[in-house]
């Protein structure tokens, strides 16, 4: 199992490594890390982000989990660069009708930069993470992440952007687990995070009202009208960030029979269709990367358009345009399309249309 949670062939036992910095959310999933690691001989520190006023509680929960496991805890105060990394980016995208992803903008630009940058100030070489996901050395020094032995837990979608500076000393100890085997192991071990349920919504806004909270801030999503199926004017909406591509509840609009966001126009047009007719043959992409920071060429890959898909057979053309084998439903703007070859991910990018 070493050479899958560390990166590169030199890996060959745990013991021959001695500190890593482990981040810590006060779920579950970090804590078990954390003993998995110390197991194995290392000498752990955890690190838990501060991202906003919202994450108080899962700073008091880690420093339960820290004192629980013996091991000291550094916090990291990470308002300043979440607020322009991630929660800006996020309600302006809501505010013009795209579907952002949080987690996949906050991964490289803000937690495992600023896990990175504390271990380095630390003196410490590697970093860890309870994701579901695993780290491969794919040539010599040339790492990538990889899709978790657990297909239901699998989280390596959201970590498509982090480049080999982090990939070189990222290690991901429960990308062999399922979630079942974490927990029991944490009950095994008396932690008090054992039964503690999952986190579902985004982490800066527990309420999960994306647009109380993106009002509260003063933005507004912009105005438009909602277009019928049949290309008729049924009258104004409220603010294009209370929707996204292929949304059938909450629309506030009876047809008569299931109707479901089909398209957001740049003007601020919400565009609906029949249920059963969101089914898309292709996406256009934009800001596409590499692990490697190479270009991704042109050919067959599986692709996945939302971090619980699937992947599925597309074909890339090598500039922007993807065709999906079979069509996908509802693949949103602002979204993530990430490559697969097998397991491994090889690149992706953010969608920037959805193609009939």
């Amino acid at each position: 199992m070493s050479d899958i949670l560390f990166p590169g062939e030199q890996f060959s036992t745990y013991e021959e490594q001695d500190k890593v910095l482990v981040g810590l959310s006060g779920g579950v999933d970090s804590a078990v890390c954390v003993h998995i690691l110390k197991d194995q001989g290392f000498a752990v520190t955890g690190a838990v982000i501060r991202f906003s006023p919202a994450h108080d509680r899962a700073v008091a929960e880690a420093q339960k989990a820290a004192g629980a496991l013996g091991i000291p805890l550094v916090v990291i105060e990470a308002g300043e660069a979440f607020e322009q990394e991630v929660v800006q980016p996020f309600c302006a995208a809501y505010c013009a009708g795209r579907t952002p992803n949080p987690c996949v903008l906050c991964n490289p630009g803000v937690k495992f930069r600023l896990l990175a940058q504390k271990a380095d100030e630390l003196g410490i070489r590697f970093i860890a993470t309870g994701h579901y996901a695993r780290v491969q050395e794919t040539a010599p020094s040339e790492y990538h992440v990889c899709r978790a032995a657990s297909t239901a837990r699998d989280q390596s979608y959201m970590l498509y952007r982090l480049g080999q500076s982090i990939l070189a000393r990222l290690c991901l100890p429960l990308g062999e687990f399922e979630k079942e085997d974490i927990r029991e192991l944490a009950r095994a071990l008396g932690l008090p995070c054992a039964d503690s349920p999952d986190s579902m919504e985004i982490c800066f806004i527990p309420s999960g009202d994306y647009a109380a909270f993106i009002e509260a801030r003063g933005m507004a999503g912009k105005p438009g009208r909602f277009i019928g199926p049949d290309g008729q004017d049924l009258g104004p909406h409220q603010g294009v960030l209370r929707y996204t591509l292929g949304q059938r509840k909450g629309l506030g609009i009876a047809l008569g029979k299931p109707a479901f966001v089909k398209a957001i126009r740049e003007n601020g047009d919400v565009v609906l269709g029949w249920a059963g007719e969101e089914f898309f043959s292709g996406i256009t992409l934009q800001n596409i990367c590499t692990p490697t920071g190479e270009l991704l060429p042109a050919g067959e890959y599986l692709v996945k358009v939302r971090s619980a898909a699937e992947p599925v057979p597309c074909l890339f053309d090598g500039k922007a345009t993807v065709r999906f084998a079979q069509p996908a439903r509802a693949p949103a703007p602002g979204q993530s399309a990430v490559f697969y070859s097998g397991d491994v991910i090889l690149g992706g990018g953010f969608i920037r249309e959805s193609l009939f």
